[in-house]
């Protein structure tokens, strides 16, 4: 029973840590500086954590020498998915930022199942699996229809654009999805070469800090915004959006061991979910306000039973 709580709950910790990840870029206004700063305090965690356990934080030369490369850069795709979410969370609201990346790692996942891609398990399709992303889909649309109807109900002139819009940013977070299941699967495979997954994860974060140093360093041209937090007097909660994020991956490998990786999947979605809903339907860490509609919580239930056959059976 523990164990179901604790899958559940580090679930509710990804939708928290969008949020407040949301909140930090509005104090340092860019999207990549605020994902930049989260993947740095997730390193420390992260570093801080292994070095107490009495674990290595070096890697053998040979290793980085005779593994491809791709196995070493499953960091930039966390590190363009997180910031993704971020761009995300004030246009579409936290159910949607976690809804539509969820399909998108759902159906990246049964592709590279399918596949074997990035040495994964080759696992071929099955109609439980059809069916499954078919639920998923339709959960999907379930869960966004609302939305849209509202629009239409708006100025009639700007509401073709602000619908395409909507579903531009919608494609957008489907896309960041399918970047996590493919930093997942590089991951599991790095974990592998390393036999240590809390190892993997270090270096995930690692390499998606570095990644977000340069593209704020080329885009931004400046890291200066990182002290306006402190000048506005920001709620200390702001910065530990890092930590959530470490001790969901070292959380997460504890779950994988205890109860399987189909059922730490389940229930984790089930906790992300619920953990969005809150966010939005009590406006929590300052997010925007908005009431969950009964076909909301349909589309996600509609959801999470698609995942469970795909993930479980």
């Amino acid at each position: 029973m523990f164990a179901v709580l604790l899958a559940i709950s580090i679930g509710a910790i990804l939708a928290v840590q969008t949020a407040i990840n949301a909140q930090l870029r509005k104090f340092v206004i860019s999207p990549f500086l605020a994902s930049m700063i989260s993947f740095a305090v997730g390193v420390i965690f992260l570093t801080i954590t292994l070095v107490s356990s009495g674990s290595s934080l070096g890697i053998p030369l040979d290793l980085l020498l005779n593994q491809p490369i791709y196995i070493w850069l499953g960091g930039i795709g966390g590190a363009i998915a997180i910031t993704t979410n971020i761009l995300l969370f004030p246009k579409l609201g936290s159910v949607q930022t976690t809804i539509l990346p969820i399909f998108g790692m759902t159906l990246m996942s049964m592709l590279i199942d399918h596949n074997g891609w990035f040495n994964a398990i080759q696992y071929s399709f099955g109609w439980n699996r059809i069916f499954g992303i078919l639920l998923v889909l339709l959960g999907v649309l379930l869960a966004t229809a609302i939305r849209s109807k509202k629009n239409e109900q708006y100025s009639p002139q700007t509401n073709k654009e602000s619908v395409r819009n909507l579903w531009i940013w919608r494609i957008v977070g489907i896309l960041a999805g399918m970047l996590l299941a493919i930093q997942i699967a590089v991951n599991g495979q790095l974990g592998k070469v390393l036999h240590s997954s809390s190892h993997a994860a270090l270096v995930s974060f690692f390499v998606g800090t570095i990644t977000l140093i340069i593209i704020v360093g080329l885009k931004d041209r400046s890291y200066t915004s990182i002290k306006e937090p402190f000048k506005q007097a920001a709620p200390w909660w702001i910065w530990i959006g890092g930590i959530l994020g470490g001790s969901y991956v070292l959380i997460n490998v504890f779950l994988v061991n205890q109860i399987g990786n189909g059922q730490t999947v389940v229930l984790a979605l089930f906790g992300q979910i619920t953990g969005s809903l809150l966010v939005q339907q009590f406006g929590l860490f300052n997010s925007l306000k908005n009431r969950i509609q009964p076909l909301q919580i349909i589309g996600l239930m509609v959801m999470i039973a698609g995942v469970f056959l795909i993930r479980i059976f």
